[in-house]
């Protein structure tokens, strides 16, 4: 009977310890997850992942900044265009000859080798014809080496050159992909715009050195480690564009810093910064495009460890 009695004892003692234990584990536990939360956050990945897909696709395409194959400087009255070291301007693709660029006054010419197809919007160019820079609205465009190659007249800092696409350019063919820091909706921040009087410009320099002024409507404020940010603002009234160094800046993003678009500001002065959709300057990439750089006022000592990184591959 006490043996019985004993035996029961002990068998609540280690019911009531199993539950205790069970309980113990359940106060350890972590609260369950927000089924709201972790959808929004689920949406916001797949959100991200649909606009890196198509940045990546941008710079793979036929007008993206990888098949840039040349930057030639118009510095003589007339320069003979071709693919090879005995002319005047080397395309390094197409025809040995492919034909004459002329500058006089303010306009620029272009005609074509005898026998040699070049076409402008798709139809064939006969003779001379002027040429339109991207300051135009309808930039000319010239089509040669069986529509496998473009030419464009750009200007910067008053000087002008031709922009040479093709579409088998090494940084397109060669291309390593993109990289990027996890998604992060912490780094999407609510932010102020701060306008500057009308008129304003901001003096910008580009990576060739070349400076020019561009239209610097205000600047945006942001909270972030108990400090206030102040990036300076380009833009023309369609949205912002933002041109920034932080403390990643060659420490994993691109060491010359790093561009982020943003809608306009709403009616209260509102703006929204998603740094994870921060991305490279065409430079990262080509040794054959003009990016302008981030202003002084725009390097921050915040890093900023969301966007793009920098890029696995080479500037080709």
């Amino acid at each position: 009977m006490r043996m019985a009695a004993a035996g029961g004892l002990a068998g609540s003692l280690a019911i009531a310890l199993a539950w205790l234990a069970l309980a113990g584990c359940a106060a350890d536990a972590p609260p369950a997850a927000d089924p709201a939360a972790t959808e929004a956050d689920a949406a916001y990945a797949r959100e991200e992942a649909a606009w890196r897909a198509a940045r990546e696709r941008s710079l793979l395409a036929d007008d993206g900044w990888t098949t840039l194959v040349g930057l030639h400087w118009l510095s003589l009255p007339a320069h003979h265009l071709g693919n090879g070291e005995r002319i005047g301007i080397d395309l390094r693709f197409g025809p040995p000859r492919l034909g004459l660029v002329q500058q006089a006054g303010d306009t620029v010419y272009f005609t074509p080798e005898h026998g040699v197809a070049v076409a402008l919007d798709g139809e064939p160019v006969r003779g001379r014809v002027a040429l339109r820079s991207d300051r135009d609205a309808a930039p000319t465009r010239l089509a040669f080496d069986q529509g496998k190659g473009e030419l464009t007249l750009i200007e910067r800092g008053g000087r002008r050159a031709l922009r040479v696409r093709h579409a088998d350019a090494p940084a397109r063919v060669r291309f390593a992909g993109l990289r990027f820091w996890e998604p992060d909706r912490g780094w999407r921040v609510p932010a102020r715009f701060v306008p500057h009087p009308p008129g304003r410009t901001l003096e910008i320099v580009n990576i060739l050195g070349q400076t020019e002024a561009m239209p610097n409507p205000g600047a945006v404020e942001f909270e972030r480690d108990g400090r206030t940010w102040r990036l300076e603002a380009i833009g023309d009234g369609d949205g912002l564009f933002l041109m920034f160094a932080d403390g990643t800046s060659g420490h994993g993003s691109y060491g010359a810093g790093r561009y982020l678009d943003a809608a306009a500001p709403d009616a209260d002065g509102r703006v929204t910064l998603d740094f994870n959709r921060a991305y490279n300057p065409p430079c990262a990439y080509t040794l054959h495009a003009t990016c302008p750089l981030p202003p002084s006022a725009n390097r921050l000592r915040l890093p900023i460890a969301a966007g793009e990184q920098a890029y696995a591959g080479s500037a080709l």
